[in-house]
């Protein structure tokens, strides 16, 4: 029997060594993460994760689980527009998580917080449990995405929704040659400078090329079961947002 295999990055590697991998890569960055995040993207991942607030309008009293949910960054966010709401952060690096609990926010709101970790691809909860399930840059480090999606399927209520913030595709060539230009050439060098680690934020930039375009992801999402699967381009499309009902 040939043995399973994925990408991670431009390479090809065993499905069951992919896990591993990634998680070797988040527990590297996980002290500098955030400030990754305002370099690489000028402070923008800060604008597409309000527009993804905005999008799905979170609810007073909602149940919220976060999947590949970090340092907490959209977890904050939906507790700071729902008022009563709660918010389960799900990571597989448990550093990742540690780095989370250090936040200010964290302490402000620690009634309404868990941090757990799982596996998107296994998540250890009932199903119909949550009226909204996220994940923001997560979903392309999973080793089988059809499996995370068929997970959150069964862990939302009927009613529930899942978002979806990913790095994605620019629609113009011309532009999506210029992005591949910087991102290849600048962001794996300001990984080395910044985080001391060029390898992991070579590895990340890859996984975004490697991520399906915006139309088959929607089809993804729609064969794990959601309805009404619609998505927005953000800045151009270089992130979408991708929305779908547990009808």
């Amino acid at each position: 029997m040939t043995e399973k295999t994925t990408h991670f990055g431009f390479k090809d590697v065993a499905e069951d060594q992919k896990a591993g991998m990634v998680h070797g890569v988040f527990t590297s960055v996980a002290s500098k993460y955030d400030i990754m995040n305002d370099v690489m993207s000028m402070g923008i991942h800060r604008v597409w994760k309000d527009a993804m607030m905005d999008w799905l309008a979170p609810r007073p009293g909602q149940r919220l689980l976060d999947v590949a949910g970090g340092t907490g960054d959209v977890s904050f966010r939906f507790l700071d527009r729902a008022p009563g709401a709660s918010a389960t952060v799900l990571d597989m690096t448990e550093s990742m998580l540690i780095e989370g609990r250090k936040r200010a926010e964290a302490g402000q709101m620690s009634d309404h917080l868990d941090w757990v970790v799982g596996d998107a691809m296994a998540l250890p909860f009932e199903a119909n449990q949550f009226d909204v399930y996220t994940i923001s840059f997560g979903i392309r480090n999973v080793t089988r995405v059809q499996d995370a999606l068929d997970e959150a399927f069964r862990v939302l209520k009927p009613g529930g929704r899942l978002m979806v913030l990913e790095f994605s595709q620019l629609p113009n060539e011309g532009l999506q040659k210029l992005y591949d230009l910087y991102s290849f050439n600048v962001i794996p060098r300001m990984g080395q400078a910044i985080a001391g680690d060029r390898d992991s934020y070579q590895y990340l930039v890859e996984s975004i090329r490697k991520f399906p375009n915006q139309e088959t992801f929607a089809h993804m999402i729609r064969s794990a079961g959601f309805g009404q699967v619609k998505y927005r381009n953000l800045s151009m499309g270089i992130a979408a947002l991708h929305s779908g009902w547990k009808l």
